[in-house]
């Protein structure tokens, strides 16, 4: 009961003094408007970067070749210099076979959904007469071509015969479509696309077409054309277009949705260990897509507390405010408090009245610090480009900081009105 008649006290007083108590609480409304807007911009972001990375599949695992690094050499004074990475190109025996994967899906069936294999063609152009597109061709086999996700308006993906084949058949995307036939879905399949690459030219059945992420923001032909968008053909098309006969340096796994990616990585590498603990030039590098949007989110967190604890500095400004208005107030309330102690109050109740009061300014600045840093938030996210994501950890933080200020910095004009002789109180003019 006395905590409820010491808040309204408190709000009295703030009543009897609105401009004094709102410029007291400028500094607080700052310090917690900053920190909001500061989190939750940057937790928009950890947001929309996560999101777009689990999109490409968080239970990827991607394995490659990396080039092993030399011994230290030392020289004869002694001194330690670390190797660099051998400057030598992959010969048949560096790459990862088909047997190997094959093993390795043998062995981890119950753990690999899909093994996903890519082979770049390169960048080029789809021409028809005056009409063209700009292009990146890649070949991929089954896996790769699921784990694309890609969204089919017209024919089909490429088939277990167009792999084994080598069949020159092309999914190509809207975009294409838009340039090249008009918008035509339908009368695209079935057609030929001349692509040029690096000086030599393909020619590709059209079997499917997909939608381009991009194509819904709406265009015309003649502003997009200079866009780039991926073509897709056979993997087993793409290795005999390259000449290459060998095997991979790198491929991705998707893990069933019950193993820990992280887990399993390891097993991959160990697993691959047997093919290359003797190799003198190579050896396998894993890493998982969970392990990076860890990383990731760890780092962007990071940078936005430490920014955030940098703009939190001004609640302390803001608190020095607070002590100097409670020590104004105090004096101006002498008489008051003179009274109160003449009629029984105790050294707690009046360190408590005074103590509330300034827990209240701190809390009515802290929250409307809070509407407006999260409004600035939403307007910083948004001209940005991400969704807003109201920082819940800011919003503690702040409540939680602007109450431990309101008792710190108002307890020692609390306590020296608590200590005040009453009747010298009682003769203060």
């Amino acid at each position: 009961m006395l905590v409820i008649e010491n808040i309204l006290l408190a709000l009295n007083s703030l009543v009897a003094n609105k401009m004094r108590a709102l410029l007291t609480m400028l500094g607080i409304m700052i310090g917690s408007g900053s920190v909001i807007a500061i989190m939750t911009v940057g937790d928009s972001i950890t947001n929309s970067v996560t999101t777009s990375m689990q999109s490409m599949g968080a239970n990827n695992i991607t394995v490659g070749l990396q080039q092993k690094s030399t011994e230290d050499e030392v020289t004869e004074n002694g001194m330690k210099f670390q190797g660099g990475v051998i400057g030598r190109s992959m010969s048949a025996e560096d790459y990862i076979t088909d047997e190997m994967l094959d093993n390795l899906l043998a062995e981890y069936s119950d753990n690999i959904d899909e093994i996903s294999l890519s082979e770049s063609v390169g960048s080029g152009t789809a021409e028809d007469g005056k009409l063209y597109a700009n292009v990146n061709v890649t070949g991929g086999n089954l896996g790769y071509m699921n784990t694309a996700d890609l969204t089919l308006l017209a024919g089909r993906s490429l088939s277990q015969a167009d792999q084994e084949k080598g069949k020159k058949v092309a999914v190509v995307p809207d975009y294409l479509v838009n340039n090249l036939f008009d918008g035509d879905t339908s009368a695209a399949l079935g057609q030929t696309i001349e692509v040029t690459l690096n000086h030599n030219f393909y020619t590709y059945y059209i079997v499917g077409v997909y939608k381009y992420s991009a194509s819904s923001a709406g265009f015309s032909s003649d502003s997009t054309q200079d866009v780039s968008t991926d073509v897709y053909i056979p993997l087993e098309t793409a290795k005999q277009q390259n000449h290459n006969s060998n095997g991979y340096s790198q491929f991705t796994i998707v893990t069933s949705t019950d193993t820990d990616s992280t887990e399993f990585l390891e097993k991959v590498e160990n697993f691959f260990e047997q093919y290359y603990a003797k190799n003198e030039n190579y050896q396998i590098s894993a890493y998982s897509m969970e392990s990076m949007i860890s990383s990731m989110t760890d780092m962007l967190s990071t940078i936005s507390l430490a920014i955030a604890i940098i703009a939190g500095i001004s609640l302390l400004v803001g608190g020095i405010g607070v002590m100097n208005i409670m020590l104004v107030s105090i004096t101006e309330r002498t008489r008051e408090i003179g009274t109160r102690k003449a009629l029984g109050a105790t050294n707690g109740s009046i360190r408590l009245q005074f103590i509330m009061e300034s827990v209240v300014i701190c809390l009515i600045g802290g929250f409307i610090g809070i509407v407006l840093g999260i409004t600035l938030g939403a307007v910083a996210a948004g001209f940005m480009g991400y969704a807003a994501s109201p920082s819940v950890t800011g919003i503690f933080f702040s409540v939680s900081f602007s109450i431990l200020i309101g008792i710190f910095f108002g307890y020692y004009p609390a306590n020296k009105a608590a200590k005040m002789n009453p009747i010298e109180a009682l003769r203060y003019e």
